[in-house]
């Protein structure tokens, strides 16, 4: 991200950025209701850029206000304002872990934060939402959160999955409202665990990470309602290709919104060129199995100011898009329209209605599934 294209983060906290970019991030979380610019402006106000602790302090303060005003709300039978101030204090404790790794006590007491606010959120959500136990390795279930569609009949879903360090919780204000009204079922999920994220460095270390979806998967087709040969999934990230690996080797899938492999051809790449400094960069070979393993539906969406280089990303799409039966879609938004930082962060609410839009068209939303499947 070059700092002369987004001003305001020369100048704030200019040896703090990665502050400066998660305080932008929870001021665009606004739009979706995730948090509001007068408390985020008035908690930057008491923070100082020389002490973590002060910011973990500070943000917290903020979310404990609104969990308190949330719970009030919700005694006296405001439920649209109890809802709110919830998912507010659950972006709130998000923002407090930015400096913190999650073997910090503090990074475990916002988990645990974040996950009350969602429990209660979820209790009075319409329909109700479940908090589901899914077993992946054998001492460490995954924990999700399905919210189901209104509809009467086996309902299309989209998994919503936390890229490492991510929490699902995030999720409840960037995706619930955009699936709900396309008639989509959601499945929240990260790879925290049960845990709270205290065994995190142990697991994201394991080369094994994208059997954590295949069981997501496997948890979803034995719900009666939902339509299996209708789930697509939604990787809430470009830091890692782990969703695009388990997309490749599960066959299962009818369409899937991530990086369709492009993080780990990056990393390949770059260190091969680092290595081989007199050859041209070239397509790796295990890399490509992944993304050529992809048949299903493909989004691949893109940030003109993110990490990953549009040209070279689009080079790409287009070598795999080569064969004709490949259904590959590549979006990238410009900074002139926003919603270009990598993931989205300065305006995530337009690359999600694209990617919803997205999703709604390739799961047939309103029509009921064939008996053949889609991939």
């Amino acid at each position: 991200m070059s700092t002369h294209s987004i001003p305001i983060l020369s100048t704030l906290w200019p040896e703090r950025q990665d502050l400066a970019s998660e305080f932008m991030a929870i001021l665009a979380a606004a739009q979706e209701g995730g948090s509001m610019i007068a408390e985020c402006m008035s908690t930057i106000g008491s923070i100082s850029e020389a002490s973590d602790d002060s910011w973990y302090d500070a943000w917290t303060a903020t979310a404990k206000i609104n969990r308190v005003r949330g719970n009030l709300a919700i005694r006296d039978g405001n439920i649209a304002t109890a809802q709110s101030n919830w998912l507010r204090a659950i972006n709130y404790h998000r923002t407090a872990t930015q400096p913190l790794l999650p073997e910090d006590e503090r990074w475990q007491a916002s988990v645990r934060s974040m996950r009350a606010c969602a429990s209660d959120f979820l209790r009075h959500h319409s329909p109700v939402g479940e908090i589901v136990s899914i077993p992946w390795i054998c001492d460490y279930p995954l924990q999700g959160y399905f919210l189901r569609s209104n509809s009467p009949h086996r309902a299309p879903t989209v998994i919503c999955m936390g890229e490492p360090g991510r929490a699902k919780e995030d999720g409840l204000s960037r995706f619930v409202r955009q699936g709900v009204e396309r008639g989509l079922s959601l499945l929240l999920v990260d790879l925290l665990g049960d845990t709270a994220g205290f065994r995190l460095g142990e697991i994201i270390a394991r080369p094994d990470l994208e059997t954590a979806v295949s069981s997501v998967m496997d948890y979803l087709s034995e719900r009666d309602d939902v339509d299996e040969q209708r789930i697509g999934v939604l990787s809430d990230a470009c830091s890692s290709s782990f969703v695009a690996r388990a997309v490749a080797s599960d066959g299962r899938f009818a369409a899937a919104a991530c990086d369709g492999g492009i993080w780990d051809i990056h990393e390949t790449q770059f260190l091969a060129a680092r290595r081989f400094a007199n050859q041209p960069p070239s397509l790796p070979l295990e890399v490509s199995r992944i993304a050529r393993g992809i048949r299903c539906p493909l989004l691949i969406t893109l940030g003109e100011l993110g990490w990953l280089k549009v040209n070279r990303v689009a080079e790409i799409v287009h070598g795999l898009s080569a064969d004709a039966r490949r259904d590959i879609t590549l979006r990238y938004f410009t900074a002139s329209e926003t919603a270009a930082w990598q993931g989205h962060a300065d305006n995530p609410t337009l690359a999600n209605e694209y990617i919803f839009d997205w999703l709604a068209s390739k799961l047939r939303v309103g029509k009921r599934a064939s008996k053949s499947r889609k991939c």
